[in-house]
């Protein structure tokens, strides 16, 4: 029976039964117990397994299926297979795996490593991990795939199903969606999707089905968020990657968007949560362990308090004011966190809309302006509130005036601050979701303090000095 819920981990069910056969060398059993894990919920489940079981079951999977593993763990996994397996072993994955995949290892790996490696591969694989290791990170250069197939305008329907058939390597590892038409310098001229091909009479020539790519062509050095950008407004399953003279490079597929766009998401929640975004890599309780977590989350906490002992030094200041109204303390903590809230809201929604496109310096003061009219709202809405909570609990009228008006202008300035920050940030060429959004409360919190006493002396007669 089908396991109906994806999140049970597949490989321990049947880890038993594996580590049976390994104790009784068993190999033919085990082959046919594996054939039946897809490699991928082997990859969710690697961690389960010894490290001694580990290169056993990798030996067994068979050549497809082990290079569909390898691409699939984390590089903590890949280095300890490959230095696992012999020289003749370690070869045949490197040279199956897919050029992006196979250039990601190699950027991870240490310089002894890639010593060791890189002599295993073929020529023309050696070329293509040079080229594709000199594309700056966080650009299409770095995602692209350079195994392809170039067809040619001339050729027809069926003259180009049978070309895609005899170069198209059987082991090739990227979904095939689309097909691209060059000229003779490799120049992007159209592109034809295979069912096009599929559809169109067998003596149609491509350059009467082919499509003009020039809206879904992507420079090798555009920015990951703008290609994500580029697959969700065109709906893409992949898009051509060109240089600055329309040469083909290569090619970028929905799966290595997908992961890209996965980790962002995750390195802007972690970094709006004020720690490291670690390059966008999950914690994993399964595989983590608590040096990790505070490597991940010291640094911030210590630096926003240090940021904190401001607050600490308005407290002081503003000494005299609390030990003559005492009550002026009991909403302090509504006061600030209020603030925080409303500057976390705003900075968060900011932040999305700059990854999403949303959010840009071209439609800024319409940004601006709707954000301040919200402000505006939101303060009086919640400072009327603020104003009866004072009043109900001291029925103080002054009291109560002073947290009313606090409120508003403390909802201003969260609601101010968390639309600046990120925009400064992205301005100047910091990460938005790192800079502001653990900073925005903290500047709240200290301004929201000076402002609130401030109020309180202008009009709170004992205080009036």
């Amino acid at each position: 029976m089908p396991i109906k819920n994806r999140n049970v981990d597949i490989l321990a069910l049947i880890l038993p039964e594996i580590r049976d056969l390994v104790k009784e060398r068993n190999f033919q059993d085990l082959k046919e117990v594996l054939r039946k894990v897809h490699s991928v919920d082997l990859a969710l489940s690697w961690n389960n397994l010894d490290d001694k079981e580990k290169p056993i079951i990798f030996r067994l999977l068979g050549a497809r299926k082990s290079v569909e593993l390898f691409e699939d763990l984390p590089i903590k996994e890949q280095t300890h297979i490959i230095n696992n397996l012999n020289n003749e072993e370690v070869t045949n994955v490197l040279n199956e795996m897919a050029p992006d995949e196979r250039a990601d290892l190699f950027k991870d790996l240490s310089e002894k490593d890639i010593t060791k490696f890189i002599k295993l591969l073929k020529k023309e694989d050696l070329e293509d991990v040079r080229r594709l290791m000199n594309y700056q990170e966080g650009t299409a250069g770095s995602l692209m795939t350079t195994e392809l197939v170039e067809l040619k305008k001339d050729m027809s329907a069926r003259g180009a199903i049978l070309y895609i058939q005899d170069n198209l390597r059987t082991e090739y590892n990227e979904n095939v969606y689309s097909c691209y038409v060059t000229d003779t310098e490799h120049k992007l001229l159209g592109v034809v999707t295979i069912q096009d091909l599929l559809k169109s009479p067998a003596d149609m020539l491509l350059r009467d089905i082919m499509i003009s790519p020039e809206f879904i062509k992507i420079d090798v050095n555009t920015d990951i968020s703008e290609v994500a950008n580029i697959f969700k407004r065109y709906d893409l399953h992949d898009a051509p990657i060109v240089d600055n003279n329309n040469i083909f490079l290569g090619i970028v597929t929905i799966d290595d968007i997908v992961d890209e766009i996965e980790k962002e998401n995750t390195k802007e929640i972690y970094e709006i949560g004020k720690m490291s975004g670690g390059e966008g890599e999950i914690i994993s309780y399964s595989q983590s362990n608590a040096f990790d977590l505070v490597k991940r989350r010291a640094g911030w906490l210590i630096f926003l308090l240090v940021f904190d002992f401001l607050t600490g030094t308005v407290l002081k200041a503003f000494e005299h004011s609390l030990s003559s109204v005492v009550a002026l303390a009991f909403f302090i903590p509504m006061l600030l966190d209020t603030g925080g809230n409303a500057g976390a809201q705003t900075s968060i929604t900011i932040i999305r809309g700059l990854a999403t496109g949303d959010v840009s310096f071209k439609n800024i003061w319409k940004v601006v302006k709707m954000e301040l009219c919200s402000a505006i709202f939101i303060g009086l809405i919640i400072g009327t509130v603020a104003f009866a909570r004072a009043f109900l609990l001291q029925k103080d009228f002054m009291l109560s005036v002073v947290v009313g008006i606090t409120m508003v202008l403390v909802a201003l300035l969260a609601i101010i601050t968390g639309v600046t920050l990120p925009l400064a940030s992205k301005r100047i060429g910091l990460d938005p979701a790192a800079l502001a959004g653990p900073i925005t409360t903290s500047i709240v919190d200290v301004l929201g303090l000076i402002i609130y006493f401030k109020i309180a002396q202008m009009f709170i007669p004992a205080l009036k000095f």
